[in-house]
């Protein structure tokens, strides 16, 4: 089954404890750091639309990528429930397509973590490339090996509510780099006495700071700085979580 498929019909249940607004001041600040003020902003891997929710409710014109319809018809159900105008595309962010090129582009919860080979990700970058406009930033964030190591690793997770529950049995792989999540999914059904089994894989890959840096360069930006997640240190060796900031050089 494709990923985010029936895992959409309960992603915001099971990430409500997830800080968005704390993500957004922090894009912010990194917008500040680097003098970007941004009129105009695209988001790869929007998923349900929490981020370009809160910033188009800041007055930020957005655009959301994602290749879930199921995470899309979320998205847009939320654009309307909080009276924002918000423009959603149905694409994979290897070969995404824009009507024009934009100030900022964003990408959060480990989203290119999802494609799992190299010239995938290279191709992402150029087309990031091709529709910033000049010196626009590109943010986004990775999870880290040690992450995938220490902390996901050959372990299982699970939850369980009363609208749903879930069984996440998880598999790094050192010598490939490929984290594997095996989803199992227990959803209640609406006005039903009974739930529904739904099962989802999810791949992810881990990159290190060196092969990012390689494919921006690549790819024909340039890049700024990488971070210890939502603040502006150094990565560490137990980080889980860091961010990246390239810019464009100039068409």
């Amino acid at each position: 089954m494709e990923a985010y498929q029936s895992f959409a019909q309960v992603y915001d249940l099971f990430m409500k404890e997830v800080p968005y607004d704390e993500w957004a001041e922090y894009i912010e600040e990194i917008w500040r750091k680097f003098g970007c003020d941004p009129k105009l902003v695209a988001e790869l891997g929007c998923g349900t639309g929490n981020m370009t929710t809160l910033f188009a409710k800041k007055g930020i014109e957005m655009i959301g990528i994602d290749v879930s319809e199921d995470m899309l018809s979320i998205a847009r159900e939320k654009a309307l429930k909080n009276n924002v105008d918000i423009l959603y595309l149905h694409q994979d962010m290897r070969e995404f397509e824009l009507y024009g090129t934009v100030d900022c582009i964003i990408s959060v919860c480990d989203s290119l973590n999802y494609i799992t080979d190299r010239e995938g990700l290279l191709q992402t970058f150029k087309w990031v490339n091709n529709y910033l406009n000049p010196k626009g930033l590109f943010i986004f964030d990775l999870n880290t090996e040690y992450k995938y190591k220490y902390i996901l690793g050959e372990n299982t997770f699970a939850e369980n509510l009363d609208e749903a529950a879930y069984i996440w049995d998880n598999y790094y792989s050192e010598e490939d780099g490929i984290n594997e999540y095996q989803l199992t999914l227990f959803i209640k059904q609406p006005e039903k006495d009974y739930y529904s089994k739904f099962e989802e894989i999810h791949y992810e890959r881990m990159y290190s700071i060196e092969d990012i840096k390689s494919l921006v360069e690549e790819a024909g930006m340039e890049f700024l700085a990488v971070y210890d997640a939502y603040t502006f240190e150094d990565p560490k060796e137990n980080s889980d979580r860091i961010y990246f900031v390239v810019r464009e050089k100039g068409k």
